[in-house]
């Protein structure tokens, strides 16, 4: 809206008060005010808190294998119905399969790893990776497959830290420092006992780079930035499945809008780099701690005057 139109509208509720006023209408009458009066409504961004307003999961108390119902917001705020992201709606409608992100295991050295026996690998609509199905005893989860774990597979998951690193098989969750550097690991806990948080894309991975100190290891992540995280942290190696995900082409509009994705207007472009890139130096390690997980409280300012 442009600002003459709003401020057209303005002058117009203005006259209609005045008017009510000076004429003093008897009681039972009254003007009638536009029906079309700008009305403002805050809305959210998109992308804050991890939200992209696609869907909304219907999640149970208890952990559970059984697909889970969706309900799809088409870009819209589930609270004011008004559209946060453009771009997002129709689409074909997929259950959600909960993947459990905490990876489990003894905490003793001595102690042999958990044993999981890979049941299952399955496309998921609700996501760009495979997922695979696991189990051990009674307990079933599902997890994110890697590049070539196939039915009939074990894994293994250990959160001890032994003196010398692990030779660790794609699939087996470690913490970080129990890993040899250059190790490609996915699924990362950002702070321990979390659950890993990074590193869900299709065909991605990131790479233990060097030591932090006596307890802190450096990671790579797929955008070349580097974390500083906590040696206890969770981690399961190997490369994610899905692979040409990223080098496959949609194919068609229709394709297109069954991902969920809208037309738009075509007016913005990508730029190709005919003109070269600016080379700027890659950014400080980013530290994540349990100081920095929780906002701390700034101290106002105060201002005195010593005469």
């Amino acid at each position: 809206m442009s600002a003459g139109v709003l401020f057209r509208r303005v002058i117009l509720v203005g006259t209609q008060i005045l008017h009510s006023s000076v004429l003093k209408l008897p009681s039972g009458h009254s003007l009638q005010l536009g029906r079309s009066l700008w009305r403002h409504v805050e809305v959210p961004k998109p992308g804050v808190a991890g939200k992209s307003y696609r869907r909304i999961v219907h999640f149970p108390k208890e952990y559970t294998v059984k697909p889970l119902e969706v309900t799809n917001l088409a870009g819209r705020d589930p609270v004011t119905g008004r559209v946060v992201a453009k771009g997002i709606g129709g689409g074909i409608k997929h259950k959600y399969h909960w993947i459990a992100w905490k990876r489990d295991g003894p905490t003793d050295v001595g102690v042999k790893p958990k044993e999981e026996k890979v049941l299952e690998v399955f496309q998921d609509g609700c996501r760009t990776a495979f997922v695979a199905l696991v189990g051990t005893g009674r307990d079933l989860k599902y997890i994110l497959a890697t590049e070539n774990m196939k039915p009939g597979d074990v894994i293994r998951t250990s959160c001890a830290i032994p003196r010398n690193p692990v030779r660790p098989a794609e699939g087996d969750a470690y913490p970080l420092g129990a890993l040899p550097m250059g190790t490609q690991v996915h699924c990362v806990e950002k702070y321990p006992g979390a659950g890993g948080c990074l590193i869900h894309a299709a065909g991605t991975f990131g790479t233990l780079m060097r030591r932090d100190g006596n307890d802190r290891v450096i990671l790579r992540m797929p955008s070349k930035r580097e974390f500083s995280l906590h040696q206890n942290c969770m981690a399961t190696v190997g490369r994610l499945s899905n692979v040409i995900h990223g080098s496959t082409p949609i194919g068609s509009a229709q394709r297109n809008r069954e991902l969920g994705n809208r037309p738009r207007s075509g007016l913005w472009q990508r730029k190709t780099g005919r003109h070269g890139r600016k080379i700027r130096p890659p950014p400080p390690v980013r530290k994540f701690d349990h100081n920095t997980r929780s906002s701390q409280s700034v101290a106002p300012i105060r201002l005195s005057l010593n005469v």
